[in-house]
């Protein structure tokens, strides 16, 4: 809470500095009307001004703070160091915002170097993303390589059996533990399978009438609502698939004389594939949208009808965005957890049977890092190496994305 005061202050501060900077160089023009007088407008001013002001204090704060944690303190819970690194920042705040206007100038440059510190501050954003992206393969890494010392590739790959409850003693059963992985793959498959056929047709169905046939009025309604389904919290999902179509599932199979398990494969990617329509359809319909009403005017001029234009000039221009839309979709199903726990449940079943329970990846992680976990056993680093491979059959999925797109591109581009 102190930090965060500190925090605001400075802010404040800033704020402060670029109200005053833009009103000195409206006064510097004279008027509103005679700003030709400045080399860069009151604005560009004000933000030199405020950046000089909190960014230096808000980056020193930012670094106490990850220090004090680091080190194992609370914070900036002591109030003798607290009070004076507040009062020095709120000193260098002052001194940047005094310092700041003093440079202030009719010739001062203050767009230039504005731009130049908002183009220094998106490289440190990018840079930061990817090294927070190598951090986390490195970790997973890390990790794994130390599952993987005690667990063979090949057992962890190509094991039919997933056993990880490894027991305290020699003495007691599963006492080594199986780390077959082969029936997490094949529950994630299936799972993600059943959500795309239900996903894909339907979201891509949905884009194309509210791109092309939909009016104005109705798609500025049914959008909206589309959308709303990717607001809903995966739990309500989850709570829908086991309350209501699981049992459903299970009665409409013992009317026709099949047996479905109370949790099953199927009623997950069912549920699943509904919470992931928005994200095929909303992207879909932004695409063939951003497609130019010239290559429909052109395919009606040559007498093609509406669904041939469709077919034929709008779903081809616009299918590297399509192959965007499904593997996001893809994605955001293959990292579900709630929906699978809830509907699908923990058996690591290796089994091509849908209406049978699975689980999926996602799931295996959650459940081996829940609770009071030992990080020097099989069981928890099995979680790494769950995490490792997943993320490499996701990076393989995008691989695969870029090369369809590409050849596209060079078709018709």
């Amino acid at each position: 809470m102190p930090s965060l005061i500190l925090a605001g202050a400075i802010l404040i501060l800033g704020l402060l500095g670029y109200g005053v900077g833009a009103a000195r160089a409206r006064a510097f023009a004279g008027a509103q009307t005679r700003l030709a007088r400045l080399h860069s407008r009151p604005g560009y001013h004000g933000l030199y001004v405020a950046f000089s002001a909190g960014l230096p204090a808000l980056l020193l704060l930012a670094l106490w703070q990850g220090a004090s944690l680091g080190l194992g303190n609370q914070g900036l819970g002591d109030k003798v160091p607290f009070l004076a690194g507040a009062a020095f920042l709120l000193a260098l705040s002052l001194a940047g915002l005094g310092l700041a206007l003093g440079r202030l100038a009719p010739g001062f440059r203050a767009r230039i170097r504005v731009e130049r510190l908002a183009s220094g501050l998106m490289l440190a954003a990018s840079t930061a993303a990817i090294l927070i992206t190598a951090g986390i393969v490195l970790s997973l890494l890390f990790e794994a390589l130390r599952f993987f010392a005690r667990v063979p590739l090949a057992d962890f790959l190509f094991g039919l059996e997933w056993s990880p409850q490894t027991a305290l003693r020699e003495d007691q059963v599963a006492s080594a533990g199986a780390f077959g992985a082969v029936p997490l793959f094949a529950g994630t498959l299936m799972v993600t399978m059943i959500a795309m056929a239900v996903a894909a047709p339907i979201g891509l169905l949905a884009a194309i009438y509210l791109s092309e046939y939909a009016g104005p009025r109705l798609r500025a309604l049914a959008k909206p609502a589309l959308e709303m389904l990717a607001g809903v919290p995966t739990v309500v999902y989850g709570f829908f698939a086991a309350l209501t179509v699981a049992p459903a599932l299970r009665q409409a199979g013992a009317v026709v004389g099949l047996d479905v398990a109370a949790e099953s494969a199927l009623a997950a990617g069912l549920v699943m594939g509904v919470m992931i329509i928005p994200f095929v359809s909303s992207l879909s319909d932004d695409v063939m949208n951003a497609v130019p009403q010239s290559l429909r005017d052109g395919s009606y001029a040559l007498g093609a009808t509406k669904s041939e234009t469709i077919a034929k000039v709008v779903f081809p221009a616009a299918l590297p965005g399509i192959v965007g839309a499904l593997l996001l979709a893809v994605s955001r199903a293959i990292g579900e957890t709630m929906i699978v726990v809830m509907a699908a449940g923990l058996a690591a079943n290796l089994t091509a049977n849908p209406l049978a329970a699975a689980t999926t990846v996602t799931v295996q992680i959650v459940t081996l890092l829940v609770g009071d976990q030992e990080f020097d056993s099989a069981k928890t680093l099995a979680a790494f190496a769950l995490g490792l491979t997943l993320f490499v059959a996701t990076l393989a999925l995008n691989v695969v994305a870029l090369a369809v797109v590409r050849r596209y591109r060079e078709r018709y581009v």
